[in-house]
């Protein structure tokens, strides 16, 4: 099923699986380290993949002309006797930014939701990404909540200062015996000699072998 916009033409349709490298493409320019450090830790390939196999029904993309404008994914959850929409990602592609594929995109994903039997929607973004926090609040989202996430410098742990000086003295004790040389065998001087080192030659064998003709 898909619908359409006339006037933009803009499609929005379920995800397919050719539009899974290009959606988590999309994704991956949008959700940057630098502007959204919450949602970049998140955001992966496995991400569309597993709601592309668990949740088809609430993974939409739209597109006009055949390009890729935006996409939603989401989930439903149950819980005792409450059915939660989850709208997990969101994101338009930003040469179809403020063209509307937003709203197309959450209105059709909440509309399955309520056939599915949803009484309640959910969504999280990035506090800093005041863009989706309007967004949100203009299609009727409210009640913000706020998660702190605390984080820790590794390399300035104690144990990981330890385990970089063991890493170092293995590989300086590795170079150190590459660097010696190998002790290789005499070569033996003579025939004679070739005689006394080799004991299955007998003595009878040796004594023929040296002969003249």
């Amino acid at each position: 099923m898909s619908s359409v916009d006339e006037t933009e033409a803009i499609y929005v349709r379920e995800l397919g699986i050719d539009d899974i490298a290009p959606v988590y493409h999309l994704g991956e320019g949008l959700f940057t380290s630098d502007l959204y450090p919450y949602l970049y830790r998140t955001w992966d390939e496995w991400e569309v993949i597993g709601l592309y196999n668990t949740d088809p029904e609430y993974c939409l993309v739209a597109e006009t002309d055949g390009e890729l404008a935006g996409f939603i994914l989401g989930t439903i959850i149950t819980k005792a006797s409450w059915t939660y929409g989850y709208i997990l990602w969101l994101g338009v592609s930003p040469k179809y930014q403020r063209r509307g594929v937003a709203d197309k995109l959450v209105d059709k994903v909440v509309a399955r939701m309520i056939e599915d039997g949803a009484r309640f929607m959910l969504v999280d973004t990035d506090p800093t990404n005041t863009s989706a926090l309007k967004f949100f609040s203009r299609k009727g989202f409210g009640n913000i909540r706020q998660h702190i996430f605390l984080s820790m410098n590794l390399s300035k742990h104690e144990y990981y200062g330890r385990l970089i000086d063991y890493e170092h003295q293995k590989a300086e004790r590795a170079g150190y015996r590459r660097s010696r040389p190998a002790i290789r065998a005499r070569k033996p001087d003579s025939v004679a000699n070739e005689v006394i080192l080799n004991p299955l030659v007998n003595e009878s064998q040796a004594t023929e072998d040296q002969s003249p003709i």
